[in-house]
């Protein structure tokens, strides 16, 4: 080849769109997603729901042509909730799947090990299902939360208890960063109101051991008790307590799965609040909500649900920064469309982004398990 040939050949490449460009996950018709989260083990349902509500948003996106003309293929890995197993998990996504950027992750311990992966790898992630400030702080240019942190969601928990009389809040917590997590936010929502925790009890990630638990906290009685696991060593933990003659009210954060810890406790779990960090499922007032449902009847998933809710919004959320993006799409420019996105209305509920914060929304709502597993706000 001649060297004005190669000039030529040169320029044409550089002036080809990004896109067109070897740009991972994005062909011509196509962008392909991925969802490093929990399908198999104690807190399967968690992954499960959040993919089931993810994949019932890009299914109507797709009907109606995709998003810039590029349909939406989203690819999964399991972590089985284990820390260890993240990082494959991560790798095989953005290595072996190629895919363009991620959504949908579950856990915090989990979260913290992925991370280590995917910002290396500068892959844009969103909508992560968990609070912890750990993975908020500082702040990640290549990750974007929808839901509120923990921080305000033991706030809100603490305000409520507080509000009806309560004094002594004890906390029963998952030993790891996920249950760290929620302990440093009750401890802090009750040092703004000159209080502390009144005793604690732990669990390990992916068991049911909550004897030692159960014996440390009923002994010290209680007014409230609350609870920073997952779904089915929580509500082993609500059972015990029970027989134990406890009279405590029990609060769950939302990372629970609250259809799940429902699901689990039956007739026992009348009475046990979980605070929220998206709308009702059942709120048909607000339009997300009657989308979601209409929608997931559609798919087969007409047992709607709070962490399928999640999952529709962060897939909301993930198809707009897209658009906005535009046509020619590189991770780069996903970041800056996003981090454009102030107070973005996606049907009543509200994300914002900028360059100094990936936050998201901060609404926290609480919820009350009623009789035959229905929910009550």
């Amino acid at each position: 080849m001649t060297t004005n040939k190669f000039i030529v050949l040169t320029l044409s490449l550089l002036a080809l769109p990004a896109a067109a460009q070897q740009q991972p996950g994005v062909t011509a018709d196509k962008i392909v997603l991925g969802q490093a989260a929990v399908y198999t083990g104690p807190a399967a349902q968690l992954g499960i729901q959040m993919r089931n509500g993810i994949k019932t948003y890009f299914d109507f996106v797709n009907e109606k042509g995709g998003v810039n003309g590029r349909k939406l293929e989203l690819v999964s890995e399991d972590d089985g909730y284990d820390p260890a197993k993240a990082p494959a998990a991560s790798q095989a996504l953005i290595e072996k799947q190629k895919v363009f950027a991620l959504l949908g992750y579950v856990g915090t311990p989990t979260g913290v090990a992925h991370l280590k992966v995917t910002t290396a790898a500068k892959v844009p992630l969103v909508g992560m299902f968990t609070g912890a400030e750990v993975l908020r702080e500082p702040m990640n240019r290549y990750v974007f939360h929808v839901r509120a942190s923990y921080y305000d969601e033991t706030d809100k928990i603490v305000e409520q208890v507080v509000s009806t009389g309560g004094r002594k809040i004890s906390v029963f917590y998952q030993d790891d960063a996920y249950g760290e997590a929620g302990r440093k936010g009750t401890e802090i929502a009750l040092a703004k109101r000159n209080m502390k925790i009144h005793s604690t009890g732990t669990v390990e990630r992916n068991t049911l051991k909550v004897e030692k638990a159960v014996e440390t906290i009923s002994a010290s009685a209680p007014d409230a008790v609350v609870m920073v696991g997952a779904y089915a060593a929580c509500a082993e933990y609500i059972r015990q307590m029970k027989k134990a003659g406890s009279a405590s009210q029990f609060y769950n954060v939302s990372f629970v799965g609250s259809k799940a810890l429902s699901d689990a406790l039956g007739s026992e779990g009348v009475g046990v609040a979980i605070s929220q960090v998206v709308p009702f499922p059942w709120a048909t007032g607000v339009p997300v909500v009657k989308e979601y449902q209409a929608l997931a009847k559609k798919a087969g998933f007409g047992d709607y649900n709070f962490s399928a809710m999640e999952g529709f919004l962060v897939a909301k959320v993930m198809v707009e920064g897209l658009r906005r993006t535009g046509k020619n799409l590189t991770r780069e420019g996903f970041v800056d469309a996003m981090e454009k996105m102030q107070d973005v209305d996606v049907g009543g509920f509200f994300v914002t982004y900028s360059p100094k914060s990936h936050t998201g929304s901060k609404f926290v709502d609480l919820t009350i398990i009623g009789r035959d597993g229905k929910f009550l706000r």
